[in-house]
């Protein structure tokens, strides 16, 4: 899919800052409204009508929420509203999947429900939730991801922020996640998504951070004021320059606004983030029992030189510490971390030994396929070598477990790099693949030929080493 040159720009600088970890999201009511909650209008509508009061004749809402107390005397008929909206099951959006895939540490929102959670923990993250002041002091043990609810959460309605009266007193009751924010939003760049900004929540935080020239660039999705057929050309032009006025006041906080014909289209733009994201992290699947034409010292050193190649060339390696391969892989990769440790990062090598032992009345096999689903679906390219193994007979065969690892492989969209000399299951899988190239590689014929290039039999290793890297890195940009 094409973009536009401003949707390119943000995409490629997301996926620059996604690499240094160095990236927060902030949802609003769009993103659970998608999957069935409400947004504030629809939520509020009976709190007014019991007020005598139309939430369509209003535009303050906050200020109606605190009317609704004034009257009643309490909040418990606000937290009743919302224990009742939010308590419901919902399942997550693509937007909700595609962004829990990703490696973002950080989470900020507005809403009270628990989708982000649940879409997080779905990707087998670790969360760390933070929707009181007292938890902001303690930190889940090896945790992937924090989720500040700065307003609080359906387990606790009648804690939620949503009168007037509570945001007036919010810098004093939660200094503390201002704070917080506050110092992410220097830190971090922020993707907005999921706001309108018209939303009550979002204007009343930012009104109050006091940003600098330091912060950060930022970034939200917004819809581009159309034409509907009630409109004349008066009012489409009225509303297309409040929108440029609003586009442009965002910058008053970093926030650059990306327009979309189409709030349907954003999902599109996520995915394409996510498929040039893993593209940069690569799966190294091989076995190897004996080396066929190669020396076992010669292959070691081949799988050492390609794994430090790759970590400095800023990819990623993912392997699950296959026979005869693992141990070379992680020395390779540890050697270019270590010897150039301000460039490199350990954090660009993903080790994932299988599990040896039943766990939780699963079979090995079963377990087995968990872990290289979850393994694989970490990355965007697969290098396979050598692949072999002992049958039961004390015979060399073909290694079915790396076939396997193809397999999944296609099933995440990988693309898939057989190293042809390495012979076995590597070669066995080439040979699937030029039976039809553009069914795995499209029509991209550069890469078709990069890869024809790696079956010549008088290339040297370090000549084999030299174009994968050149291809990892072109399907990298």
């Amino acid at each position: 899919m094409e973009f536009d040159r401003e949707i390119e720009a943000f995409i490629k600088s997301f996926v620059a800052d996604l690499n240094e970890r160095n990236v927060a999201v902030f949802a609003g009511a769009g993103m659970s409204k998608a999957v069935g909650y409400v947004n504030w209008p629809e939520l509020l509508t009976d709190i007014a009508d019991e007020i005598g009061l139309s939430v369509d004749k209003e535009h303050d809402l906050i200020s109606l929420a605190q009317y609704h107390v004034n009257e009643k005397g309490s909040n418990a008929g606000l937290a009743k509203k919302i224990l009742q909206e939010f308590s419901e099951q919902a399942e997550e959006s693509e937007s909700h999947r595609i962004l829990a895939r990703l490696t973002i540490p950080t989470y900020w929102t507005t809403n009270y429900d628990s989708v982000i959670e649940k879409s997080l923990e779905k990707a087998f993250k670790i969360v760390d939730t933070k929707h009181s002041v007292s938890q902001l002091a303690d930190t889940t043990p090896k945790r992937d991801v924090v989720v500040y609810k700065m307003h609080g959460d359906v387990t606790l309605p009648r804690a939620a922020i949503i009168s007037k009266e509570q945001y007036e007193g919010y810098y004093k009751t939660h200094e503390a996640f201002i704070t917080a924010l506050s110092a992410d939003l220097i830190t971090k760049t922020f993707l907005f998504i999921g706001f309108s900004f018209t939303d009550p929540n979002l204007d009343y935080v930012l009104s109050r951070l006091r940003l600098n020239s330091s912060v950060r660039h930022h970034y939200c999705f917004l819809k581009k004021v159309t034409k509907s057929s009630e409109d004349d050309d008066e009012l489409f032009q009225y509303n297309v320059r409040k929108q440029n006025l609003k586009i442009a006041d965002l910058k008053r906080y970093g926030i650059q606004a990306l327009q979309v014909n189409d709030f349907d289209s954003v999902p599109q733009i996520l995915a394409e983030i996510e498929r040039r994201f893993r593209k940069k992290t690569i799966f190294i699947s091989g076995s190897a029992e004996e080396y066929g034409e190669w020396e076992r010292q010669e292959a070691q050193v081949f799988i050492h030189s390609l794994s430090k190649k790759i970590v400095e060339s800023n990819l990623r390696i993912v392997n699950g510490f296959g026979w005869g391969i693992g141990s070379a892989v992680i020395n390779g990769a540890l050697e270019a971390v270590y010897e150039n440790p301000r460039k490199f990062s350990e954090d660009q090598l993903i080790i994932k030994p299988f599990p040896q032992f039943e766990t939780n009345s699963k079979k090995l096999p079963e377990l087995w396929e968990d872990y290289r689903q979850r393994m694989i679906s970490l990355a965007g390219v697969a290098i396979f070598l050598f692949g072999n193994k002992l049958d039961e007979e004390g015979k060399i065969i073909n290694a079915d477990g790396v076939k396997r690892e193809f397999e999944i492989a296609l099933q995440h969209g990988l693309i898939p790099i057989p190293i042809v000399r390495t012979g076995y299951m590597a070669a066995e899988i080439f040979q699937e693949i030029e039976k039809d190239y553009v069914h795995f590689y499209g029509v991209n014929n550069v890469l078709i030929t990069a890869i024809k290039e790696l079956t010549s039999k008088t290339h040297s290793p370090a000549h084999i080493i030299k174009n994968v890297i050149s291809i990892l890195q072109n399907l990298s940009k």
